[in-house]
Formats: C-alpha cells, structure tokens, sequence
C-alpha cells in the first residue's frame, strides 16, 4: 500500500492548490476591475483617480471583498452544524437516516491521533467543534470588517454628495448595510439547498460529493 509520501505533493494537494489558484486569479482580477470602476466614478464626481495601492484601503474594495467572505464563512458555518442534527432523505451531503454514522463515534487516542484527541478534557472538547468555531470566528471577523468598509464607502458618497457623514449606529440602522449583506446571504443558502436537493436525483461519476452512479434515489449519504 502506497503512502502520502509516495505521491507527489501536487498530486497529494492538486484540489487546494487548484482552488487557492482560482481564488487568486479571481480577487486580483475584482481588485483591478473595482479600481477602475471606483476611478470612473471618481472622476465623475471630478475627483482624482486612486492608484493600486491606494484602492487597497477604500470601503469600496474592502465592503465588496469582505461581503464575499463573510457570506462563504456563513453557509460553511451554518452547513456543519446542521449536518449534525439534521437529515435529508436520499441526499449525498446527508448524514443516513437510522443508521451510526463513523462522525459520530466517541474520539479514541492513539498514536497517530491529533494533539488535542491524545491530550482530552478541555482541548478535545474544543477540537471536537473546532471547524465550526473556525467558520463561525472567520464569518464574525469578515461581518465586521465588511461592515466597516461599507461604513467607509457610504460616508465616502455622502461627502462627495456635498452631504454629511453618519456615525457607525447611524449607518448600521440604515438598509443598505443590510441589502448587500442579505443579497450574499441569500444566494449562499440556495447553492446549499441545490446541492443538498440535486444530489437526490443526480449524480457525477468519481466526485466523492455524489453517490454511486448506480445508488437508489432513496440512498441517503454517499455511501
């Protein structure tokens, strides 16, 4: 039996190096494209344009960036809580319905357990959460940092309006905050429900989120 070591680190990480590739290529084209929407308007409003560096640490780009995150973080968050306790009737992404799942087996130490598993009390309670708290912190952090660079373009539209700024409670009370906030929300639960629901009825041969090409409707989980 081959080991981790026996393969070669691209092909061991090819699914993260993937994504971390199209999550760069992804922000740097937003951040190029935002900059120059943000100077069309600037200019507009007969303002200087901005550089790069400058662009950086607009409410512009740090409220579009962010918003992004924190819904993500959210639906990650929100997805592997209720997985716990909840069920969903021939879906893939479902735990089996009457059935012990191996993610529910109380933790045993050994040698080649993590840290906190071998260590137990305090630290393997908080490990036994741990990606949920992961997600959860990373959605709070991102919350408030979007929310302050919506704060921060607001107020940077109302000067240019020839308008005084708000104070932060002011602008929290007010509906856009909450617009782009439920605008992200709402389109990370429904790519949580589409695939939570299509993967009852459909299937992708080798993608370990479906079930066997040949699995029953009725089978619930993947295996």
């Amino acid at each position: 039996m081959k080991t981790k070591d026996s393969y070669s680190f691209l092909y061991r990480n090819g699914l993260s190096l993937v994504f971390l590739i199209l999550f760069i290529f992804a922000l740097g084209m937003q951040f190029v494209t935002g900059w120059k929407v943000h100077n069309e308007e600037l200019q507009q409003a007969q303002q200087a344009p901005l550089t790069l560096v400058s662009y950086l640490r607009t409410g512009h780009f740090i409220s579009a960036t962010f918003e992004n995150f924190e819904s993500e973080f959210l639906q990650m968050a929100l997805y592997v809580m209720l997985t716990v306790g909840l069920r969903q009737w021939g879906s893939a992404e479902s735990k089996k319905l009457d059935e012990p799942e191996e993610v529910d087996r109380e933790p045993k130490p050994g040698p080649d357990a993590p840290y906190p598993v071998r260590k137990g009390g305090w630290l393997l309670r908080i490990y036994s959460s741990s990606l949920f708290i992961c997600f959860a912190l990373l959605f709070l952090i991102s919350w408030v940092v979007h929310f302050y660079g919506s704060w921060r373009q607001h107020n940077m539209e109302q000067i240019l309006d020839g308008l005084p700024p708000d104070a932060v409670w002011t602008y929290l009370l007010m509906p856009q905050f909450w617009f782009e906030t439920f605008q992200n929300w709402q389109s990370e639960f429904l790519s949580v429900l589409s695939i939570v629901f299509f993967t009852i009825f459909l299937r992708q041969k080798g993608s370990p989120e479906s079930k066997p090409v040949d699995a029953p409707h009725a089978q619930t989980g993947k295996n």
